[in-house]
């Protein structure tokens, strides 16, 4: 099975996919699985869990104070803005797993520092809107760890749908097998990679957006 475990839908505020677009675009390149992981928010999931096409995780990428985190297989939304050790507690406390999303993206990553310090459950080792070089810096560090990796699209609009995944075991039936599968290690990462003349077109309208925002994560 190949999932894509981290896409967002247009609940998150600078996300185009509909739910059902996410879903429709998903199962036509093939993916059996989606992690959706909108921008301090929730509520995608409940529009698309029960599909019949796609199994869909219940996730979140939050905005820690310092730096964004992937949650899987959450119960209730997680709020933003709290430390890394309170993200992560609130994730467990939520009953998910705490990723290190894009650790070396330097506006919303947590970085390598914070990335190692903290327990957290995982690491997401390739992200298609990271550059080449920050992806391969991912996976050696999510080796370094030796913890799970994660990988996926970070898709923000329904064309970028599977461009980052993870190939996992075939007959995974529903999302708590996925996430199972995930945290066995049995998940290998793969995923393209942003060109560098995109990433720096991306990186001009992040850091404008962030400046909007008075100088806070998305």
């Amino acid at each position: 099975m190949r999932a894509d475990l981290h896409v967002h839908s247009c609940y998150s505020n600078d996300g185009v996919s509909t739910p059902d677009q996410i879903v429709e675009v998903a199962a036509q390149v093939g993916l059996g699985c989606v992690a959706i992981t909108d921008h301090n928010s929730f509520e995608a999931y409940f529009d698309i869990k029960d599909n019949g096409k796609v199994i869909i995780i219940p996730g979140e990428e939050v905005s820690s104070k310092e730096g964004h985190i992937l949650a899987f297989g959450i119960n209730k939304e997680i709020p933003r803005g709290m430390s890394i050790q309170e993200t992560i507690d609130a994730i467990h406390e939520a009953g998910g797993y705490a990723f290190a999303a894009h650790p070396y993206r330097w506006w919303s990553g947590i970085g390598e520092k914070n990335t190692l310090s903290y327990n957290f459950d995982g690491t997401e080792a390739r992200n298609a809107r990271s550059i080449k070089g920050a992806n391969k810096k991912s996976e050696k560090l999510a080796a370094k760890i030796g913890k799970p990796s994660s990988a996926g699209s970070d898709a923000h609009s329904p064309m970028r749908i599977g461009h980052g995944y993870v190939d996992l075991p075939d007959g995974l039936t529903t999302w708590q097998d996925v996430v199972a599968a995930l945290m066995r290690g049995e998940a290998k990462a793969s995923s393209k990679s942003r060109r560098m003349n995109g990433s720096l077109r991306y990186g001009i309208k992040s850091i404008g957006q962030w400046i909007g925002r008075g100088f806070k994560k998305m």
